[in-house]
């Protein structure tokens, strides 16, 4: 039984890192994000953002996410970016999210940039909806899930460390109380 779930959850976890591939539109997650709340008011105050319009997740005891995003400054793609998750723990499933990250200063922005950025899950940074999740780590990161869908997102978050995260759950379904966190690689 459990090799039959762990097959699926892997299959699940390929066919959204496929979907992740084949869908980078940056324009309509930009737009999705901006609609959506609170997440609206960044844009306009941020140094820059981070964006990755598709990021798949699934696992069975182990899982992993991944996606494909880029990095932006004044409205302008400077740099492309992976983000890469691996957890362990208790979870079952897999689902697919947009995710932004939003860079309050120069600094944050420049740390993001050089590579040596990463997420992880040890203690409570933003909250962004009734059924939200975040995280901080050492580094001074942070990072956010939500319970809502693209219907209908609505958003409340604050910077933390000079970094906000939001995200838009795309679909699928995963429970997880699992310790994780968030590795990203930059290219120019």
């Amino acid at each position: 039984m459990y090799r039959q779930l762990r097959l699926f959850a892997l299959l699940i976890a390929g066919l959204l890192c496929a979907n992740a591939a084949l869908a980078d539109n940056y324009s309509d997650t930009v737009a999705l994000f901006k609609k959506s709340g609170e997440a609206g008011r960044y844009f306009g105050s941020s140094y820059g953002y981070a964006v990755f319009p598709n990021v798949g997740k699934g696992g069975v005891g182990i899982g992993g996410a991944y996606g494909r995003g880029k990095v932006f400054r004044g409205g302008k793609a400077v740099a492309n970016a992976s983000l890469t998750q691996l957890s362990v723990g208790f979870q079952l499933g897999g689902q697919a999210y947009s995710e932004i990250i939003f860079f309050e200063n120069k600094t944050t922005f420049d740390d993001f940039l050089s590579g040596n950025f990463e997420f992880g899950a040890d203690a409570s940074a933003v909250a962004i909806t009734a059924s939200a999740s975040a995280g901080l780590n050492s580094a001074g990161g942070a990072s956010a899930g939500v319970g809502a869908t693209k219907d209908n997102a609505a958003t409340a978050g604050a910077y933390h460390h000079g970094v906000a995260v939001f995200t838009i759950a795309k679909g699928g379904l995963m429970y997880q109380a699992a310790i994780s966190g968030q590795k990203f690689n930059i290219s120019k």
